[in-house]
Formats: C-alpha cells, sequence, structure tokens
C-alpha cells in the first residue's frame, strides 16, 4: 500500500510589528535629540553666569519690641559671560533676610541681557514694622551694636536663553548672596559674590 507522508504546515510569513517599529522610530528621534543637544552645547560652551552685590546700604533702622522697619538699598551685577547666550530676565522676585527669617520682599523690572554682558539693576526693600521672633531680635541687635550686619539676599527669577532664533523654555534661577552692611556709610559695603544655580 502506498504510504502517504504528511507534510509541515509552512510558517506563515513574519510581518513586522508594529509596536517594534514604533519603539525603533521612538529610540532613534531620542538618540538624535541627544546628539543635537551635545552637539549645540561644544558649539555653545555655555558659561556659569556671575551675579555680585556692588553696593548696598541700610537707612532709618528701627529695632522696638521685636518689630523692624528700615530700608535696604543693594545695587547687583549680572555678568553673562557668553559669546553667543542671551538672557531674557522676565519676573526677578527678591527678599532680605536675617537668621532665615524674611524681612522684606521686593522685585525688579523685567529686562534682556546681551550676550558678553554686564547689567546693574537697584533692589529696595521696606520693612514696615515686621514682627521677628525674641531670638531673631536679640541677635540683629547685638550685631547692629558692633556696626555691621550680615543679611541674605536671595533672587528668584524665571529667565529664558536666546541663541540667533530660537529661544528656551522658561527655566528657575536662584541667586543667593551674604553682604555685610555697615552703619558707617564710607565704609559700608565690600563687593559680595553669589552663588547662582539654574
Amino acid at each position: 500500500m502506498p504510504t502517504s507522508t504528511s507534510q509541515p504546515p509552512l510558517a506563515p510569513k513574519s510581518r513586522s510589528n508594529p509596536i517594534r517599529l514604533i519603539a525603533i522610530v521612538l529610540l532613534a528621534c531620542i538618540v538624535l535629540l541627544g546628539l543635537v543637544v551635545l552637539i549645540t552645547w561644544l558649539i555653545l560652551k555655555p558659561k556659569r553666569l556671575v551675579y555680585t552685590i556692588e553696593d548696598g546700604s541700610i537707612q532709618n533702622f528701627n529695632l522696638t519690641n521685636d518689630h523692624l522697619s528700615s530700608d535696604f538699598d543693594f545695587v547687583l551685577r549680572a555678568y553673562n559671560p557668553n559669546k553667543r547666550v542671551s538672557i531674557y530676565y522676565d519676573s526677578i522676585q527678591a527678599t532680605v533676610n536675617y537668621n532665615d527669617q524674611t524681612l522684606a520682599f521686593s522685585g525688579v523690572d523685567p529686562f534682556y541681557q546681551h550676550h558678553r554682558n554686564v547689567t546693574r539693576f537697584d533692589v529696595k526693600f521696606t520693612a514696615h514694622s515686621t514682627a521677628l521672633p525674641s531670638s531673631v531680635s536679640n541677635d540683629l541687635q547685638l550685631e547692629k551694636r558692633s556696626g555691621k550686619i550680615q543679611f541674605d539676599v536671595w533672587l528668584k527669577a524665571r529667565i529664558r536663553f536666546k541663541v540667533g532664533a530660537w529661544k528656551s523654555r522658561h527655566r528657575t534661577l536662584r541667586v543667593s548672596c551674604a553682604p555685610v552692611l555697615g552703619f558707617s556709610r564710607p565704609q559700608n559695603l565690600k563687593r559680595t559674590y553669589c552663588y547662582a544655580e539654574i
């Protein structure tokens, strides 16, 4: 009797998996974006922004019953050392503090800073009978008797970078300075370098 051998079924032709294709395309896009960012960084070679307090004064200082009234005036210097990067300062909030206690708030008008540019701006604060903890008030009074007081000036800004026609999304810039103010005007303040982070 003739014997019949059954042939194994042919395997269906493999079809391209759309999920796998999408994953490959996404991975390629991520790698390409990373290369673009790396090349841009190597071309621009961004440098750290430099901030200093150039001058400062304290006037009408009155500390009574743990309440402070005073006027503070600071001149800040912002230096952008980058060759191709300009900066939009869209909003700037500022506080003057002592021993982590906020004494007064202020703000700075928005401005645009070109590359390789130095911009100076005033930050004025007024404390109106600001209530202080007794320990902070006592320390402040003791430092005043010595003739000098160290304050903390903090800035928080929303900034954007500009390179040619390209503009970045908003970034948050934080600047902290610790100037020492004296009550004798001729030796009021030495240049104070600040710490900045983005």
